[in-house]
């Protein structure tokens, strides 16, 4: 029998896997490649990529007004995930966000009038201006809610998941998750119920990096998340989230399977934030240090990339720049209109808690 020591020194560390340069701020600069897709489709990323830019950026404005009291969590530099799965997602899907979900909200069809009602606190908000930036709904759309505790909806899109595999009609849920939430235990639990269940559910993680102040280096062992989904024997693709036709092209091929087949899947896509984890600050030094890859990472813009690529197939740079003047006026219409609607009124806080009691005659 081996004695402790002998044991001891055969045990091995094992190499786990990385991004590699994917990870690198000073990587994957150059335009999209869109040989392969119809160009619609390129437009039609390229004005909703730029929607969820400018809309966002009128929310931060908002808070540096103080008309937006509410926290308010940017995923400027991020838009080409939810716009890139959003593409293949149906409003009978059931998608879910978390904290900084203003992004995937719009990509599937949520109102932008109704988007910036709520974090105004007005009436008219996505719900009905009680939930602010963190609880956005649209439950017509696909769009089944956001929270703003960490990872507290991934089990909510796993049991979305089962109820759409019972009702035998093709759906799926999907969930997205930034990389803090890997550091929760729920994470790891419906990912293994998924895998073992067979249920038709999409993680995206949108691996920022930073969870909210601190590099996955000094967090985990490894900066490539696809290892959990490796670990539950999930099929899982890892692509660059800041390329709206490769995040496109990976979460088509994982929807499909999720829906033929009944099996959860996952897609890592690599991006940056570049405002701070609340409010519009760029946060460029807060105990770690992201002045030098923040100005690197804009040169990776999602929104800047896909605009360069269409120039370069000989779309004539007024045709971008009208498109970029007739969203200007539509963010500019939807925010002037929320600034003018009611407030909830007063008893509205009890209606949305209870249902209504019917007394008898």
């Amino acid at each position: 029998m081996p004695t402790r020591e002998q044991l001891t020194r055969s045990l091995r560390i094992p190499r786990l896997p990385r991004l590699g340069n994917l990870g690198e701020a000073e990587e994957f600069q150059q335009t999209v490649f869109t040989a392969d897709t119809d160009v619609d489709d390129l437009f039609a990323h390229y004005r909703a990529m730029l929607m969820i830019r400018q809309a966002e950026e009128r929310i931060g404005l908002g808070v540096e007004e103080r008309s937006v009291r509410c926290p308010a969590h940017l995923a400027i530099g991020q838009e080409a995930i939810p716009v890139g799965v959003s593409a293949h997602l149906r409003p009978t899907d059931r998608v879910f966000g978390a904290h900084r979900s203003h992004g995937h909200y719009l990509a599937m069809g949520g109102s932008l009038h109704s988007l910036f009602a709520e974090v105004l606190g007005r009436v008219t908000g996505a719900s009905r201006g009680m939930g602010g930036s963190m609880h956005l709904w649209n439950g017509g759309a696909g769009f089944g809610g956001s929270v703003p505790i960490v990872a507290a909806t991934v089990p909510i899109a796993v049991g979305a998941a089962l109820a759409a595999k019972m009702s035998g009609g093709g759906d799926v849920a999907v969930v997205y998750v930034g990389d803090g939430a890997f550091e929760e235990g729920v994470v790891h639990e419906s990912m293994n119920l998924a895998a073992v269940m067979r249920l038709p559910v999409l993680f995206v993680a949108e691996n920022n990096l930073f969870a909210s102040h601190l590099h996955i280096d000094l967090r985990q062992p490894s900066d490539k998340l696809g290892r959990f989904a490796d670990a539950n024997g999930i099929p899982n693709a890892l692509c660059d989230g800041n390329d709206v036709v490769q995040v496109s092209g990976h979460a088509a091929n994982l929807l499909e399977a999720c829906r033929s087949d009944n099996m959860p899947g996952f897609l890592e896509a690599v991006t940056y934030r570049w405002r701070g984890h609340v409010g519009p600050k760029e946060d460029q030094d807060v105990g770690v240090d992201r002045q030098g890859d923040l100005v690197n990472w804009k040169l990776r813009d999602p929104v800047g990339r896909l605009a360069r690529a269409l120039r370069a197939t000989g779309t004539p740079p007024r045709m971008l720049e009208i498109i970029a003047e007739e969203v200007a006026a539509e963010v500019a219409a939807a925010w002037a209109q929320a600034l003018r609607d009611p407030l909830p009124p007063a008893g509205q806080m009890m209606d949305c808690v209870y249902a209504p009691v019917e007394r008898a005659a």
